[in-house]
């Protein structure tokens, strides 16, 4: 154990120092921290001594994602969804449905011997958008303005959507489930459960830790080195309480950062740079162990079907459903079509699928190799194509050219 954190210590710190020169490069942070993870795993270098089997992986990638489900939630700009015809309701509403629809019936045809729920599980696995990933595109000027909110805010809500669909999903394919009236109504029953529990957990969470910081920082008692802290402290907390409680910590970390997020007003963007410095640092170490411990393990996993699959969730299973989504938006083609090819995926499919390794699901060699070659080509195929991509669209936008 401190021989791998040792070398993930010394990567982290040196990784730093470049860290803001890489931004401007299509070289991004999960690419090199896969690399990294590649070359330091048991395969390659031997530095760091992982396997997806490990425990450690797992309570780091959950913990993970649910800092960034209470951080996205918490920085989510919910006066944008006021509107019913907005951009990002219509691709939250009818996009993603369509998306998880479409690649379920494609992962039902391409892959016959996985039975129908662990074709759903597949579908929601890779349905999730990364935030981190298409950051390139939302912080760049030269894109139009909605449609970077719209990116930001679907990124930053679609993978909280997706977890209930997954764990229901999950808990329809555990040993026993056949099918039945009153075992599938006792599924829905715990999964239900586990969500309601986890929402109060989260909207109590968020309410007293609000009030609580609002109150610090109106009397002075709360300095800038420590403003990074409440966000990260407020979403491991409602994690471990709802999980604790028997509720799903991920739907406690979503809830709670949207909670959080309305009642923490004008102190939101101050509250946030730091908590994403410490969110970066947990990505980092599930990007590596997900090189070390998963990529090298299950690569030879992945065969013409699961790249094709692949290769089809991050164009047609995403660029149609939204495309669709959008039609009556007033416009240009090309910026949708903009919307609908960035959709990077990332975190949230890498945490889905360590959680459903660990479920020991018969078709999960198919599961985790299509989510292996989904994510690799999305960090070369985003991460190459989002500077000029954008380029391009701001300039169209800009000249009237759609």
């Amino acid at each position: 154990m401190y021989a791998n954190l040792a070398v993930l210590a010394t990567f982290g710190f040196i990784y730093s120092l470049l860290a803001t020169r890489l931004e401007r490069t299509p070289v991004n942070g999960p690419v090199v921290y896969i690399l990294f993870g590649f070359l330091a795993g048991p395969v390659c270098l031997g530095l760091l001594n992982l396997s997806v089997g490990s425990a450690e992986i797992r309570v780091v990638a959950e913990l993970t994602l649910a800092i960034v489900l209470f951080s996205d939630a918490t920085n989510a700009n919910l006066g944008v969804l006021r509107g019913s015809a907005h951009v990002p309701v219509r691709m939250l509403l009818f996009g993603l449905p369509l998306t998880l629809l479409v690649g379920f019936g494609a992962a039902a045809f391409l892959f016959p011997e996985l039975t129908l729920v662990e074709a759903a599980i597949l579908s929601t696995m890779l349905a999730p958008t990364d935030a981190a990933l298409g950051k390139a595109v939302v912080t760049n000027e030269a894109v139009p303005q909605r449609v970077r909110e719209g990116l930001n805010v679907e990124s930053g809500l679609n993978d909280g959507i997706c977890v209930p669909v997954l764990f229901t999903f999950l808990a329809l394919a555990s040993p026993g489930q056949h099918g039945d009236t009153q075992g599938f109504a006792l599924v829905l029953t715990l999964v239900a459960e586990e969500i309601g529990i986890g929402a109060v957990v989260g909207v109590a969470l968020a309410l007293a830790g609000a009030y609580g910081l609002k109150t610090s920082l109106a009397r002075g008692w709360i300095a800038s080195p420590w403003l990074g802290l409440p966000i990260v402290a407020l979403a491991l907390a409602a994690f471990n309480m709802a999980q604790f409680a028997g509720g799903s910590g991920f739907i406690a970390c979503f809830v709670g950062g949207l909670v959080f997020g309305a009642r923490i007003g004008e102190h939101k963007h101050t509250l946030m740079e730091g908590a994403e410095t410490i969110g970066e640092a947990f990505s980092l170490l599930t990007w590596v162990a997900f090189g070390a411990a998963v990529l090298l393990q299950h690569s030879g996993l992945v065969d013409i079907r699961t790249a094709l699959y692949a290769l089809l969730s991050l164009t047609v299973f995403r660029m149609l459903p939204i495309f669709l989504s959008l039609l009556g938006v007033r416009m240009p083609t090309g910026q949708k079509l903009f919307l609908g090819w960035f959709g990077p995926r990332g975190l949230a499919s890498i945490v889905f699928a360590v959680i459903v390794l660990h479920d020991d699901l018969p078709g999960g060699r198919i599961l985790t190799g299509a989510v292996v070659a989904t994510v690799v080509m999305s960090i070369l195929s985003h991460g190459l194509s989002a500077n000029p991509l954008a380029q391009r669209v701001g300039a169209a936008d800009a000249t009237g050219t759609g």
